[in-house]
């Protein structure tokens, strides 16, 4: 069984001074640059970076050809890793994404990056739908406050939230420091 990285979203604009900046984003790019260390030893061919660029400029962040919906230095992906350009919250809608994986023999998913509540609730849900047998690390993922009728929720109520969501009927969910130990 070959296990596939998807890294998603970790963009310019969800750091500081971007136009849609998340709570802790460092930590979460930074534990997801562990982890993608760790694929590039072991799983090179199988490495995927989803970049979001906004299909509607209403959306003010990941604006086409800007410096925010670049790519975070700290998982700049290399020239052989492929980079998957979406326009919706769920990576494979409308991608290449699926197709790729399974050229490539991929079963099992490992899923990083931004926003823990839109992108990266919406690939994990999709990737488990597809047949993928799926792990969501975490602490490799960010997210911010979010509000409702006046009602301010905080990012990390937030990120467990979705985060306990997901954990065992969608997918594993693991620490970046678990996961780098089993794997």
């Amino acid at each position: 069984m070959s296990t596939a990285l998807i890294i998603v979203d970790i963009q310019n604009d969800y750091f500081p001074n971007g136009k849609m900046e998340l709570s802790n984003p460092e930590k979460a790019a930074a534990n997801a640059a562990k982890v993608l260390e760790s694929f590039r030893k072991n799983n090179k061919d199988n490495i995927f970076h989803v970049q979001h660029i906004a299909g509607d400029p209403a959306l003010g962040f990941f604006l086409p050809d800007t410096e925010g919906a670049e790519i975070h230095e700290t998982v700049q992906p290399l020239e052989t890793e492929s980079i998957i350009i979406k326009h919706f919250p769920n990576s494979f809608l409308k991608t290449e994404l699926e197709s790729k994986l399974r050229e490539n023999g991929v079963t099992k998913v490992v899923v990083v990056g931004m926003m823990t509540h839109m992108c990266i609730d919406a690939t994990v849900r999709a990737a488990v739908d597809l047949g993928f047998e799926t792990t969501l690390i975490e602490d490799a993922c960010a997210t911010r406050d979010l509000s409702f009728e006046g009602k301010v929720v905080p990012a990390e109520q937030v990120h467990y939230a979705f985060v306990g969501a997901l954990n065992g009927m969608y997918c594993a969910v693991e620490s970046t420091e678990d996961f780098l130990q089993n794997n």
